[in-house]
């Protein structure tokens, strides 16, 4: 009996060990486990700071659907990258819809951006918006199409006025000072286009007095009705001699027009802008000359004033960027090159 006693005394002592252990063990792995949430929650912590502190740029173009803001949006990633701040872009799908843009454009001041770029899609439609958001102490700076209205940090736009001038005087050239010109124009109230085809007209009236603009149309931001739209005026006026398109969908358009009707080489062009389909067109004699833009360094430049401000400092409060004409023979030359295919893919990988 006594020994069965000491037995089982011996075994619970023993269980008292091996319960003393396993509670040692336990408490290890607690605070082990409490030691790797404390981390983790720091780690998070510390991600969150740095988020919160990286400054957000909406950016909101008159359109999505054109390389010409395709560009645009690559130069706002590019400065983005290089100042350590996020860019936001979103825009509508056509540049005709400016109440689409004017809501995204209140959503963002909803999200409290720290400060936008916009490309007013309406020169009168858009100020109340941008007013807003100056009002709420965000920054605005429009790029490539004005507005009616002073109340913003920065401009940065190609001098369109100019560019108007400079396609005026190169398709003047082309005629010899004499002839019927058509125009085929962008859209109501785009005020980059409209500055441009009010300088071509005025350029045309002074400069050129030999020459008449016998027609005029709206593409309306879009290729096939502004092929439709050029084939009109060709038909009205069999007799023309030169035409004259604003914006990159009417120069498509016009373009596709004067290859479907056979004009290649029979009608002087000048148009506006560049895409792949253009520069082959270009090269082929379809177009004579096109007066080329530099969207990367737009959207570079917006984004930049935009940090500046941000940082303290006052941008200019307008910065132009000069148009350049092109003709096929100077295709392959390297500053063509850099304007024609500006690097796109770097900076827009999905």
């Amino acid at each position: 009996m006594q020994c069965k006693l000491l037995t089982q005394r011996r075994k619970g002592r023993k269980g008292r060990k091996g319960r003393k252990d396993h509670t040692r063990v336990s408490l290890r792995s607690l605070r082990a486990w409490r030691l790797g949430v404390r981390f983790l929650v720091i780690i998070l912590l510390l991600t969150g700071c740095s988020r919160s502190h990286k400054k957000v740029i909406g950016v909101v173009p008159k359109g999505l659907a054109h390389l010409f803001w395709q560009s645009v949006h690559a130069g706002a990633a590019a400065a983005g990258q290089e100042f350590g701040v996020e860019i936001q872009w979103n825009g509508p799908s056509q540049e005709t819809e400016y109440s689409r843009q004017i809501q995204i454009i209140d959503a963002m001041i909803t999200r409290r951006v720290d400060a936008l770029a916009i490309a007013a899609a309406d020169q009168v439609a858009l100020v109340q918006v941008v007013d807003r958001a100056m009002a709420q102490g965000i920054p605005v700076t429009i790029f490539d199409s004005g507005l009616n209205s002073t109340n913003y940090t920065s401009f940065v736009a190609t001098n369109n006025y100019a560019a108007g001038e400079l396609a005026a005087r190169q398709l003047g050239r082309l005629l010899g000072g004499k002839g019927k010109v058509a125009v085929l124009m962008h859209v109501p109230g785009s005020r980059s286009t409209v500055d441009r085809e009010t300088a071509f007209d005025a350029v045309m009236s002074k400069e050129f007095p030999g020459i008449a603009i016998v027609a005029r149309q709206f593409g309306m931001s879009d290729r096939a009705r502004a092929m439709a739209a050029a084939e009109d005026m060709f038909t009205a006026h069999p007799d023309l001699d030169a035409i004259f398109a604003s914006a990159e969908p009417s120069t498509v358009g016009a373009s596709q027009a004067i290859k479907s009707r056979g004009l290649t080489g029979k009608i002087k062009f000048v148009g506006f802008d560049s895409s792949d389909s253009l520069i082959e067109d270009l090269k082929a004699s379809v177009i004579s000359a096109l007066i080329v833009q530099d969207p990367f360094q737009i959207g570079y430049r917006a984004v930049k004033t935009l940090v500046d401000r941000l940082n303290g400092s006052t941008p200019p409060k307008r910065i132009d960027c000069d148009a350049t004409v092109i003709f096929g023979a100077e295709l392959e030359k390297p500053e063509v090159q850099r304007l024609l295919r500006p690097p796109i893919e770097k900076y827009l990988r999905q």
